[in-house]
């Protein structure tokens, strides 16, 4: 193979990834300038040229003439006058010589150790090129079609023919995947594993709620509504807080959209995680009846020393401020950045009930924390449900509960 094919195969290929000029014709000068290090142990005095448009390649080795008793005629940079007179009779002392070298002189394992380079260098230029286009769009959402389908990640492929990741992790729990499906995700992170680049997508980072809502809602993308925090239990639940600088936008009105119409792209995409879009306030006790809605609270105390935030609701409206599953309560108080206890307001017939803190004695400190989390805050409160409510809205025992149960039960007995 001659210089020729060798630069014109790599220009091609350099053109196709849109790499620039400078860059293709130094890939080219290191490689050429390992060739002749490997011969001549140094390039110190050669000079390369490269026309990568026309496949030329031109190398001159440059040394200076000195007399043939010199003592620098062993120097790499130096050939004796009689040896220099024998590539041109009338050179003499102090002059220089440019002698060209064609490729071929390099022997044909020096040229095809030189396509091998040449070959590696694309190799390690085109996964320089991956990781730089995935890195600048990091946050951003693409489209891929999935290829492969194992137990802990999706392997999808992009446009261009690469391969990207949606570990299980970054799934959202109702997701399901054929081969061939089309998904939309975000680049979650780049990374370079072993020299190769590493693309991960995710399904439920926050941001990707973000983005579908700046495809979605004309005023969000144009900056006319600012996203201000998100919160989300992937598939689950998800609040949104939004605000606008212009009075005359109603920015849950504008991300809602006529009937829905525009939140529920959204919800469809997101394999119909319930979406709670609420209007952000510096009023800290507004902002946290907001974020319990649907939930109706009667009175807010704040512990900002604490960080703990303690709200009292009528009986029927505790089950909404905690939700299914608690994601309502979950999602609220990282949302305001604030733990929310929950407290059941008392009616007249209940103020013979007795505080869960009165039974601290009896009952480990870390069990009613997690009954309060639950908005159980008295005895009566907690003995109007069953076991089987208690197993499904706590994290306690069975045995742990039952335990509860002849506590509190021995307290109205006595």
């Amino acid at each position: 193979m001659d210089a020729k094919v060798l630069i014109e195969s790599f220009a091609e290929f350099a053109r196709s990834k849109n790499v620039d000029r400078p860059t293709m014709i130094r890939i080219l000068e290191d490689v050429f300038r390992a060739m002749i290090r490997k011969k001549y142990e140094t390039d110190e005095n050669f000079d390369v040229t490269i026309n990568a448009d026309k496949g030329d390649l031109e190398i001159f080795r440059i040394r200076e003439i000195v007399d043939d008793n010199s003592e620098d005629i062993w120097d790499f940079d130096k050939i004796s006058l009689s040896e220099a007179r024998n590539i041109e009779p009338d050179f003499e002392v102090g002059e220089e010589v440019y002698e060209k070298i064609e490729l071929e002189e390099f022997g044909r394992r020096a040229v095809m150790m030189a396509r091998q380079t040449l070959i590696q260098k694309i190799k390690d230029l085109e996964k320089d090129l991956l990781f730089n286009q995935y890195e600048e769009l990091v946050g951003e959402i693409v489209s891929a079609e999935v290829y492969q389908i194992l137990g802990r990640e999706v392997l999808l492929i992009d446009g261009e023919g690469n391969e990207l990741i949606l570990p299980k992790g970054e799934q959202i729990p109702k997701d399901r995947f054929r081969k061939g499906d089309t998904v939309r995700a975000i680049v979650h992170k780049v990374e370079m594993v072993n020299g190769n680049p590493k693309i991960i997508l995710s399904r439920t980072s926050p941001i990707f709620l973000e983005r579908l809502f700046e495809n979605e809602v004309p005023e969000v993308f144009d900056g006319l509504i600012t996203i201000r925090k998100i919160v989300r239990e992937p598939g689950e639940r998800a609040k949104v807080a939004v605000e606008s600088y212009d009075d005359r936008i109603d920015p849950v009105g504008a991300c809602v959209g006529m009937k829905g119409s525009r939140i529920h792209a959204i919800v469809r995409e997101l394999q119909n995680e319930n979406i709670d879009v609420i209007n952000y306030t510096d009023n800290l006790e507004l902002y946290v009846q907001r974020a319990l809605s649907p939930a109706k609270v009667s009175s807010i105390t704040v512990d900002k020393d604490n960080k703990r935030i303690s709200v009292y609701l009528k009986p029927d409206q505790v089950s909404l401020a905690i939700g299914k599953g608690g994601y309502n309560i979950r999602l609220a108080s990282r949302l305001v950045g604030f733990e929310i206890d929950v407290f059941r307001e008392l009616s007249d017939y209940e103020e013979e009930d007795v505080d869960l803190e009165e039974f601290v004695d009896e009952i480990e400190s870390w069990v009613i924390d997690e009954l309060k989390k639950t908005g159980l805050d008295t005895a009566k409160s907690v003995l109007s449900l069953t076991k089987e409510d208690l197993l499904r809205r706590t994290e306690l025992e069975e045995e742990t509960i039952d335990e509860v149960f002849k506590i509190l039960k021995q307290e109205f007995e006595q």
